[in-house]
């Protein structure tokens, strides 16, 4: 009877490794997002902390005294139907304006545009790398063989509601009539489109993404699972259809990158002419070629055989190993994301003085302007901060977790000389034998059902291999970069060469 109730014990272990330490982990993580972040947030401390400010646009009364104008009825006020009508106040536009300037705070960021999209994507990424940092380290002690890594979850929220707001950005533009901003948003999405079909066409020796290891990986994955349900079939997808559809999702990716990476270009430049420190012009340089750097760290002729078998004489030898090669780009990957969170009030800061660099373009020019149209030009700077930021935030967030998501399942080590990986043949099998012949028949339909999820999940894990996921999320991560930075360059070149200074 006790021998009975023992093996009992022992086939809920899986059960109890579900509901354990990572659930526990993610539900605090709930409630600090509901009851701490909201007093404690770093996406309002980046804009309030008192070091960046805002051009407060003027009032009509010092418009009007800086114009030498009293306030009256005009003599070209008309009376219409009963309603006395007057024209608009105007001014010359060379006046001798000078705007105040405020630092942000959080009052101020009642007005701003998107701000509730930027606090959430920025406190929930905060939320989610802390709760994904926890998870490894848990997982690097106890080594858990059955559990599943809750921060995927996290990870592929956090993702989800980056390209949700990119979409919503892209949308905003879409909608605008009068501008030329549809145009260039479909333009790039073709331009990306045919980019990612060439890129998807070079071999493995150019570009080391893994995605044809990958790709027949899955296939005989799915293959040997079909049959195994008595099922007949040549794969799940063909190859052509499966680049095609990957294709599609770049041009997608693509166009919701075109204007952060136009509007980063435009704020390194006005950045780097406020920046005064040799140190903070050099960073501001490598943040800007960061994702270069990224791009080039999957080239293969270009990093990987140098490192493998540097010329160094008639003996080649390897400066690393292969494992130590992918965890050294993993980690600086995520160090040059952490430079450019670093350097984000640079940019915002020298998005601001753009009310100010309007001003005086406007007084360059002859004729007059109206006190509202001068206002709204001055206002809409700080208005559409949060925009900004979120342009600059969103890639910066897919960068980071499409890196962490590729650590996780694509089975890798962040030790710069990692052991031996053991645990690619426990993700990729079953259930331990201990669920099947050790929990007795009787235990129960809950019982029954929990073992049928788990098979499935196991099913699962023999299908989506790490292997896959490496082609995948490495191919991801480096066509973020290449999307940012091309597109980055070409706003570097518009507003260097093309535009009147």
């Amino acid at each position: 009877m006790w021998r009975g109730a023992g093996r009992g014990r022992m086939g809920e272990r899986p059960v109890e490794g579900v509901i354990g330490v990572q659930l526990v982990l993610t539900m605090v993580m709930a409630s600090v997002i509901q009851k701490i972040i909201p007093h404690y947030s770093l996406a309002r401390w980046l804009l309030c902390s008192g070091s960046l400010r805002w051009y407060q646009h003027p009032t009509e009364e010092e418009l009007r005294i800086l114009a030498g104008k009293q306030r009256g009825k005009s003599k070209k006020d008309r009376k219409y139907n009963g309603h006395i009508e007057s024209k608009p106040l105007t001014i010359p536009k060379d006046i001798d304006l000078h705007l105040e300037t405020k630092s942000v705070t959080e009052r101020d960021t009642i007005a701003l545009h998107y701000f509730p999209e930027y606090q959430w994507l920025v406190d929930f990424t905060v939320a989610a790398t802390v709760v994904y940092v926890m998870t490894e380290a848990y997982y690097s002690i106890v080594k858990p063989s059955q559990e599943m890594n809750i921060s995927v979850v996290w990870c592929l929220l956090v993702l989800a509601f980056a390209v949700k707001v990119l979409f919503s950005l892209t949308t905003h533009y879409f909608k605008v009539e009068d501008g030329g901003e549809r145009s260039v948003c479909v333009t790039f999405g073709f331009f990306f489109f045919v980019k990612a079909m060439a890129i998807l066409i070079v071999t493995e020796n150019y570009l080391e993404f893994g995605l044809e290891s990958g790709f027949s990986n899955f296939s005989e994955s799915a293959m040997q699972f079909l049959e195994k349900q008595g099922l007949e079939s040549q794969g799940p997808v063909s190859k052509l259809t499966f680049k095609l559809f990957l294709a599609v999702l770049c041009s997608l990716i693509g166009a919701f990158l075109t204007f952060p990476g136009l509007r980063l270009a435009q704020m390194h430049l006005d950045a780097l002419n406020l920046a005064t420190e040799k140190i903070t012009q050099t960073l501001l340089h490598i943040n800007f070629l960061a994702p270069l750097f990224m791009v080039l760290l999957w080239v293969k002729p270009i990093t990987k055989d140098y490192i493998m078998n540097p010329p160094l004489g008639k003996e080649s030898i390897p400066l690393m190993s292969e494992d130590t090669f992918d965890t050294v780009r993993l980690w600086i990957v995520i160090l040059l994301c952490a430079l450019r969170l670093g350097m984000i009030r640079h940019h915002l800061q020298a998005y601001l003085n753009l009310a100010q660099k309007s001003v005086d373009q406007m007084k360059k020019e002859a004729g007059r302007i109206s006190v509202v149209d001068l206002q709204k030009m001055v206002a809409r700077v700080f208005y559409y901060l949060c925009v900004i930021a979120l342009q600059y935030v969103a890639p910066l967030v897919m960068l980071l977790h499409t890196t962490l998501l590729l650590k996780t399942l694509g089975n890798y080590s962040w030790g710069i000389y990692p052991e031996l990986n053991s645990d690619t043949p426990v993700e990729n099998s079953l259930l331990p034998s201990s669920v099947y012949s050790e929990s007795p028949p009787a235990d129960g339909k809950m019982k029954v059902t929990v073992v049928q999820i788990t098979m499935a999940l196991g099913s699962l894990k023999n299908i989506f291999t790490p292997l896959l996921f490496r082609g995948l999320l490495s191919f991801f991560t480096w066509w973020i970069a290449a999307c940012l930075f091309s597109t980055s360059l070409f706003g570097l070149f518009y507003h260097q060469y093309l535009t009147v200074a």
